[in-house]
């Protein structure tokens, strides 16, 4: 039963934020820059479709890099967060992408290859350094590394509380370790994200 819900869950919704966003995620610094522009629009109080919308937007504007976005005047950033209605935050949010992009250049020449580096395989390292970034806390970095954990395989088995929540309210195992056992390792991502959508839709599959 629990392995027919997995293959369901993957079925309806086994698509990752990032597959969402149009991120080809891999190990390199322009999709792992667009992951954390992703991660950092998600954690606010708005809608995950608004924020999946913005972060592709900014990426058609052509701010995939963190030296993009670096250079980008804060109009521009504003301008292009308005165009996929995520307003309610847009002035702070551009403050914050461009401040942090300068930080991400000055500590690690716009890599985050180079935090992984720094973090030397320790995950709570990961996270912490990851909230570093402004606006990043620890739900932008939890989804962070829930949707890294395809191209950074340190952070397997991860899942954040939003998934393990509704994991164990559909009688799936409410650990990362135990939801690894029920699906392939480059599914984990999917099977997370899949269950966070199902939280976001109130619990219905």
């Amino acid at each position: 039963m629990a392995e027919d819900l997995t293959d369901r869950l993957l079925d309806l919704h086994g698509r990752t934020f990032a597959e969402e966003a149009g991120i080809v995620l891999r190990d390199q610094p322009s999709p792992l820059y667009r992951l954390l522009v992703l991660s950092l629009l998600s954690a606010t109080r708005i809608s995950a479709g608004i924020a999946v919308a913005a972060a592709r937007e900014l990426s058609h504007d052509g701010l995939r890099t963190v030296r993009a976005m670096a250079d980008a005047p804060w109009q521009r950033v504003v301008d292009a967060l308005g165009r996929a209605h995520y307003k309610r935050y847009d002035e702070s949010t551009a403050t914050a992408l461009g401040d942090g992009a300068r930080q991400l250049l000055d500590r690690w020449h716009g890599d985050l290859r180079k935090l992984r580096e720094e973090a030397d395989g320790d995950v709570d390292r990961i996270r912490s350094l990851l909230q570093e970034h402004p606006r990043i806390g620890p739900v932008g970095a939890d989804i962070f590394c829930r949707e890294a954990q395809t191209v950074w395989p340190e952070l397997r088995p991860y899942a954040d509380g939003a998934a393990l929540e509704q994991a164990a309210a559909l009688g799936l195992p409410h650990t990362a370790a135990g939801l690894a056992r029920r699906t392939e390792s480059p599914d984990l991502a999917r099977l997370t994200a899949a269950l966070v959508r199902v939280r976001l839709n109130g619990g219905t599959l």
